[in-house]
């Protein structure tokens, strides 16, 4: 880590030729005040320190002061030249030079004339390492002379016509002020009418008759002599329109006819400048002003632009009612044409000024005094601007440099001289002239060839106080040639102070940021060059803070009570405070009311004067601290109702006790609101990680207003306080103080350490890393270490940067690692880290499972076993084994169909499993294989079994067809899984009648090749329920169930239409109904007298089971049930509209076993869950009809 250096200047390289680092560093060290043994024995050339002005105007009534100071050891001699020569001071009586200067004092008060002594000035200091020049002093005497007498005639005019009153001063040295005012020395009014330029000139836009006065005078004051002189007075007379008129008519005879006319409003036109440009050249540096003055009737307004360009906004600013527009501070930028604009209601004007910024010579670069020892190289460096370019020249002791004595070790390169190898007699003062046509630049600098050890001027032993958390300043002011470099110590044994808690200042000074109690020591400061070393001892202490643990509080009180203010101060116990009270940042009134305690102010008989701020200031030698309350009076009031809330926030907290993992955070409680404060929540604040997020530190009782904060290293703390009472939790208090505490090694290492391979030759480590708040220090990085377990003695380790992750290439297919990972700083390592155990990657097993047997265990079961391959060959995780099975034939069809593939995974070290969901009377095919984290190994050779015959499924579909008087047939698709060879149909039907009973079951077979089949000697107009299925060697399979009617014989129906048409059988009809309608109303009647016939609830009591009355809804007949549990069809039922009903497809699926789309199995490859599927009706229960029935069966019926 670098120490930090901190020169006053800007810091430069040093190289083989040190030019401005060796010249800042070691002007720094001479302007130093010297001790007065440094100052008998360092010599150095002269340096001109004080001079007067380059255009020095002198008052004539005063003795002539031309300064000349120098400094220089030894003393510099003065001499000075007049004109261009040798000024001898000696021959003239009324010249004399201050002792132990060059300051020329000439005497022309009491004889001679200022005027003499006109002329250009240079002082010369010289003494035996150079010559050191004055700038040329151009020394005038000021000049204020009266005005021109003249006569000036009076003004009339007619109102509203322009007017312009010279002033015209007299050229004074330097230029007079000009202001007009008036007999009584009263400044004349102006306005944007009326205005001054300016030349002095006092402009009109347009006269009123309020002008009118005779005294118009124009003053020139002179400060250099402080004269003012003045004009003649000025006479305006304003004449009215209707003034003029009565004039005219007075002298006009009855005849002549004549009238004046008021002046004409017209647009403007400028008074000055004049026609549409003008040009203007100033001076870089100084103030650009432009002016644009303009009349008119009515008085124009002026406005200001710049073309193709803005006016620089902090540097312009308007005079005279925005006549004059000034540019401050003005440069080449600034140049450009600007516009006035003049508007009034009748048009606008505009004239454009070119400005020009020119500029005398500037620095760019100036000449540095360059001290070097013997045999060092180093340049003086000239550079200058202006415009136009100034010219650079060179003199040597005040001769130019083309004529001065020869310097081996000298070379001149245009603006810069370049010295190599110096001695002692290359000490020498240079000048540097920059000039061109608008000024020049003069520059002095000295090169001083020393050969010093160096020397510390700093005084021995200094004792520093410093408060705690402020800034400690050691001093080291040195001086050596060549420039020595300093270093700081800490101790008598400790090493060279480094680090951020450092600062090295270019002057020698050491400086501690933020000085903390271990700062306390003894510093040694070194400076050291080829020629030797100096030391010097420095002592720092460093003091507690003075605080005010109580501070005085606001109080409102009655008119007549007494209050008191507490101010209670903490202070370090080796200086002594005193305590100050201030009312108003002014003394207490003298007052015996006023007494002062020790800890308290107390105030009695308070009166509304006393209402003001109190303020509490206590000082100590270092510190001061103050605190303020504010008293109100007010007059006597009845005791309001306490109000009860949640307390108020703290204040005030402050950190004591500071130390590298814990500090002292104190606070004043803020008011409890009449219910008492449980506790104090303090949470804390991390400005380096988590700026903005606060959390939890720590809780103490209510009574306590202090508490000992542990903290952790490299963190910049901030804390704030909530208090807690019955009510709830106040607001936070404001802020603390930030903290930051020192850094420190980790504490703790990585979690959640691993270790697995991406690839079969890779070791991936991967970790949580440490956040910010845990690194408790900078620069963050991770040693990452790993060896084999079962190989390696030796750990392989690694620093990587702040990252989670960490990949070794090159390693053995998974073999075990032993891993860890351990954090580390800039300050340290953290604790050992513990270890884990990885594995490098996996890659595909190698060997397929052996000895593959497979038993059948019904047609849809079969149960697999195999042996395990070794564990080496699997190279990785085992995740299991996974069985491919596939039905590979059909026996019933012998063809071969694709089936797709099928997929069991067994988990763990298991070497059996059940295959459930088999087909019956089928051929597979089944393979295994191993499992690990990479992917499968090769398959075992495949394996074929057959399963039996099972029972066959439903036939496809049933349909009934050709209904006649006596026979039905039905037609039916086979079962779309026969599961077997079938030996038989078995058809079972009975008839329905219309009560919905069924009537006998007559059972049938029919053989397994037919697929229809004619039912004959059925009853005519009669329903049928049949049911069907197919029969394999295993069984009888599931059942289909369909219903079916025999036709009408149309000679019955034709009778029973013929008989419900009869007129008699109508007749019997009516008589029947109008029968049951008389015996509704009798036992209506006698229900009312009081009979009651529970009919009703007798026939719910004793209800038929086997009947049930008819749904009102659709006319369905409701369910019935008889002895032997035969069903009739179902409400709501519906048959399909070519009567055929589908058996629907088997709810068994491999996905209700199998472990994802494969099944689970127990650990002995039994199928876990339920396996099962919708189960055929029975033939009692038949099927569902949506069939209504038979109008004719309905009739029947009736019959």
């Amino acid at each position: 880590m670098q120490l930090k250096i901190m020169p006053k200047k800007k810091r430069l390289s040093a190289g083989r030729v040190p030019l401005i680092l060796f010249l800042c560093q070691m002007i720094s060290a001479l302007e130093v005040p010297l001790d007065p043994k440094l100052l008998e024995d360092l010599v150095q050339p002269p340096t001109i320190t004080q001079q007067s002005p380059k255009d020095y105007i002198i008052d004539p009534r005063e003795n002539i002061v031309i300064q000349c100071e120098s400094k220089g050891k030894p003393p510099p001699s003065f001499s000075w030249t007049r004109n261009g020569t040798h000024f001898d001071i000696d021959k003239d009586p009324l010249v004399t030079m201050k002792s132990g200067s060059g300051t020329l004092v000439i005497n022309i008060m009491s004889e001679g004339k200022a005027e003499t002594y006109e002329g250009v000035y240079q002082c010369t200091a010289r003494n035996e390492r150079g010559a050191a020049i004055s700038n040329n002093i151009v020394v005038r005497p000021s000049r204020s002379p009266l005005w021109t007498k003249e006569k000036l005639e009076p003004i009339t005019l007619q109102s509203g016509q322009s007017l312009v009153l010279p002033c015209r001063p007299p050229i004074g040295l330097p230029p007079p002020i000009i202001f007009w005012m008036d007999n009584s020395f009263q400044r004349l009014p102006q306005s944007e009418r009326v205005s001054q330029g300016l030349n002095g000139d006092l402009y009109f836009s347009n006269v009123l008759p309020e002008d009118t006065r005779e005294d118009y005078i124009c003053y020139a004051r002179f400060n250099h002599t402080q004269t003012i002189q003045q004009k003649q007075p000025i006479s305006v007379k304003v004449i009215s329109v209707d003034e003029l008129n009565d004039t005219i008519a007075a002298n006009l005879s009855d005849t002549e006819v004549y009238g004046a006319k008021s002046s004409r409003e017209r647009p403007p036109t400028f008074l000055t400048p004049e026609g549409n440009t003008s040009n203007k050249e100033e001076l870089r540096g100084n103030v650009l002003s432009l002016e644009c003055i303009a009349e008119g009737l009515p008085t124009p307004l002026i406005y200001w632009m710049k073309e193709e360009g803005t006016l620089p906004f902090n540097r312009t600013c308007y005079r005279n009612f925005q006549k004059t527009l000034q540019i401050l501070q003005v440069s080449e930028a600034d140049s450009g044409n600007y516009r006035c604009i003049a508007k009034n209601a009748l048009g606008a004007i505009h004239h454009t000024i070119s400005v020009t910024v020119k500029a005398a010579p500037y620095w760019i670069t100036a000449p540095q005094n360059l001290v070097l020892s013997p045999g060092e190289d180093g340049a003086l460096i000239c550079r200058a601007n202006g415009n136009p370019k100034p010219r650079i020249s060179w003199l040597s002791n005040g001769v130019p440099i083309e004529i001065a004595p020869d310097d081996p070790s000298r070379k001149i390169d245009g603006d810069t001289i370049i010295f190599s190898n110096v001695q002692e007699r290359s000490s020498a003062v240079y000048q540097c002239n920059a000039s061109n046509e608008y000024g020049y630049l003069l520059a002095n600098a000295f090169v001083n060839v020393l050969a010093e050890p160096p020397r510390i001027l700093t005084s021995a032993n200094t004792l520093y106080q410093v408060i705690a958390n402020r800034p400690a300043l050691l001093d080291c002011a040195f001086f050596g040639s060549p420039l020595p470099t300093i270093e700081w110590f800490k101790g008598a044994k400790g090493s060279a102070l480094r680090g951020d808690i450092y600062v090295l200042h270019g002057n020698g000074t050491l400086e501690i940021p933020v000085a903390q109690k271990d700062s306390t020591g003894t510093y040694t400061c070194v400076a050291r060059n080829k020629l030797g070393i100096a030391k010097n001892e420095a002592h720092l202490e460093i003091k507690d803070p003075t605080r005010i643990i109580k501070q005085p509080e606001f109080s409102v009180v009655q008119r007549g009570s007494t209050v008191s203010f507490e101010c209670i101060v903490k202070h370090d116990h080796t200086l002594i405070p005193t305590v100050l009270w201030l009312k108003d940042k002014g003394e207490l009134p003298n007052d015996r009311r006023f007494t002062i305690d020790k800890d308290h102010l107390v105030v009695t008989d308070v009166s509304d004067d006393d209402s003001g701020t109190y303020t509490c200031v206590a000082n100590t030698t270092l510190d001061n601290v103050s605190a303020s309350a504010v008293l109100i009076v007010v007059a006597p009031t009845p005791t309001p109702a306490p109000i009860y809330d949640v307390p108020n926030p703290p204040f005030d907290l402050e950190l004591t006790d500071q130390l590298d993992k814990s500090v002292q955070l104190s606070w004043t409680p803020g008011d409890d609101n009449n219910s008492p404060i449980t506790k104090f929540i303090i949470e804390y604040e991390d400005a380096m990680h988590e700026a903005g997020l606060w959390h939890h530190q720590t809780e103490v009782p209510g009574t306590q207003t202090t508490a000992q904060l542990q903290l952790s290293p490299y963190v910049i703390y901030s804390f704030r306080v909530m208090a807690e009472n019955s009510l709830g939790r106040s607001l936070p208090s404001e802020r603390s103080e930030q903290y930051l505490t020192k850094a420190a090694e980790p504490d703790k290492n990585p979690t959640t350490v691993e270790g697995l391979g991406s690839e079969p030759d890779n070791l991936v480590i991967t970790w949580k890393p440490l956040n910010g708040f845990e690194s408790n220090g900078p620069g963050l990085q991770y040693k990452v270490s790993w060896r084999q377990k079962d190989g390696d003695d030796e750990w392989t380790s690694v620093v990587v940067a702040n990252v989670s992750k960490y990949i070794v290439s090159g390693t053995p297919t998974f073999v075990p690692y032993l891993i860890k990972v351990q954090a580390l700083n800039d300050v340290g390592f953290a604790p050992e880290p513990a270890v884990v155990m990885g594995h490098s990657g996996e890659d595909l097993p190698m060997v397929a499972p052996g000895n593959v047997q497979v038993t059948v265990v019904n047609s849809t079961l079969a149960e697999v076993h195999w042996d395990p391959v070794p564990l080496k060959s699997i190279r990785g995780h085992l995740q299991g084994y996974r069985i491919y099975y596939w039905k590979a034939q059909s026996s019933s069809k012998r063809n071969r169909r694709h089936i797709e593939k099928k997929i069991l995974t067994f988990q763990g070290s298991k070497t059996h499993g059940m295959l459930p969901g088999l087909e019956p009377f089928s051929n597979y095919t089944l393979n295994v294989r191993v499992v690990n984290g990479k992917g499968e190994g090769p398959a075992s050779p495949d394996r074929i079994f057959g399963t039996p015959e099972g029972v066959p499924s439903a036939p496809s579909s049933l349909k009934i067809i050709n209904p006649t008087l006596d026979s039905l047939t039905l037609e039916w698709d086979p079962p779309s899984h026969p599961n077997g060879i079938l030996t038989e149909y078995i058809l079972k039907y009975q008839p329905i009648n219309s009560t919905h009973e069924l009537g006998p079951l007559v059972d049938l077979k029919i053989p397994p090749n037919k697929t229809r089949w004619t039912l004959k000697n059925l009853n005519f107009s009669t329903r049928y329920k049949f049911y069907f299925n197919a029969q394999t060697s295993a069984g009888s399979g599931s059942q289909i169930t369909e219903e079916g009617v025999t036709t009408v014989d149309e000679a019955m129906a034709s009778r029973q239409v013929d008989i419900a048409t009869q007129g008699w059988f109508i007749g019997l009809m009516c008589a029947v109904a109008l029968l049951i309608l008389i015996l509704l109303i009798v036992c209506f009647i006698r229900r009312n007298k009081g009979g009651k016939y529970p009919v009703k609830e007798k026939e719910d009591a004793h209800a038929d089971p086997e009947i049930q009355p008819m749904k009102e809804d659709d006319g369905t007949f409701g369910e019935y049930s008889d002895a032997e549990d035969h069903k009739p069809l179902k409400k709501g039922s519906r048959t399909p509209s070519d009567r055929t009903v589908k058996k629907e497809d088997s709810d068994d699926s491999l996905v209700d076993y199998g472990e994802g789309v494969n099944g689970q199995f127990n650990e002995d490859g039994s199928f876990i869950g339920q396996y099962s599927g919708k189960k055929e009706k029975e033939p009692a229960e038949g099927n569902e009809s949506s069939e209504a029935p038979s109008p004719v069966n309905a009739m029947n019926s009736f019959v």
